[in-house]
């Protein structure tokens, strides 16, 4: 037998004959873009940054470090940024600022992201009523502007962590309302889904056991462009003085604080500014590389 009769016998679904060696192919490797393992090494750092904070060789967010308005210079470590119109170490601010920025990020967006599963979860599987009133409820704050809204709870109550925690929660529950529904009218109409129902399984395990494991990888691949969009809220809400009160710092904050010397002191603003740009870019990219490789809507 040929090695051609051999390889037709195989695309048959015959095994190979004796002696007859098929030619491995090397899998296709997807070339890693530069962008993302820069947002993945950005991400590590900043994080890296504001958990260690406290043990840095750093002066405190609002301590004097040197004269005000000095530009970026080398140095004093506490100099490498420059300092603002008090003296204080830009450096610090934005380190310790980076605190602020992700865990209201974070937090904002893992509340959301609790409810916003459960009840699309909800919504997707029984439908009927619920999905209409579940629907319904994301639709209504979802008509209103995130700021508007967020500016309107600001306005009611006092400015402080809670009141931005809750209120940046409640602007992005709709979105993983939204998400989480999709995905489990997706599945829910898989033939192992209706296998457990006709096993006898109850409502509570198809969702717990079937369900909810295949729509958690879209919704967790989906969380960090949500966390970028809340550290841009924050900073918009900062900007505008109802953030969190001084003197603890925030990006936001700092902009806003900088934009009175931005003629003359122009790398007060641009300093946060950056560090917000390139964290938020490194979020958005990390995001959209973690849904290509972990939705599996978007493989089956």
């Amino acid at each position: 037998m040929t090695a051609s009769t051999a390889l037709r016998t195989r695309k048959a679904g015959d095994l190979p004959a004796p002696g007859i060696q098929i030619p491995a192919v090397a899998a296709i490797r997807k070339p890693r873009s530069v962008l993302v393992w820069f947002s993945y090494f950005w991400i590590v750092l900043i994080v890296a940054l504001a958990v260690l904070a406290p043990v840095l060789p750093i002066a405190g967010y609002d301590a004097v470090a040197g004269p005000p308005r000095q530009p970026p210079q080398f140095g004093p470590i506490d100099l490498l940024l420059g300092t603002d119109r008090v003296g204080r170490s830009l450096l610090s601010r934005v380190i310790y600022g980076a605190q602020v920025s992700l865990v209201v990020g974070t937090a904002a967006a893992l509340g959301g992201v609790v409810l916003g599963l459960v009840l699309g979860l909800i919504a997707g599987y029984f439908r009927k009523g619920a999905d209409t009133v579940i629907v319904f409820v994301a639709d209504v704050i979802l008509s209103f502007p995130a700021l508007v809204l967020l500016l309107a709870i600001s306005a009611i109550f006092a400015p402080s962590l809670w009141t931005i925690l809750v209120g940046l929660a409640i602007t992005s529950t709709p979105s993983f309302i939204r998400l989480s529904r999709a995905n489990t009218m997706a599945w829910a109409g898989r033939d192992f889904v209706k296998a457990a129902r006709n096993m006898g399984a109850s409502d509570t395990r198809v969702l717990l056991r079937e369900i909810l494991p295949n729509v958690v990888p879209a919704i967790a691949a989906y969380l960090p462009l949500v966390i970028a969009a809340l550290i841009v809220a924050e900073g918009s809400l900062s900007f505008l003085g109802l953030g969190i009160p001084p003197p603890t710092p925030s990006w936001g904050g700092m902009i806003a604080a900088g934009a009175a010397d931005l003629r003359t002191a122009p790398y007060m603003v641009f300093v946060p500014a950056a560090v917000l740009f390139l964290t938020v870019f490194a979020l958005n990219q990390a995001g959209e590389h973690l849904r290509l490789r972990f939705d599996r809507t978007l493989q089956d």
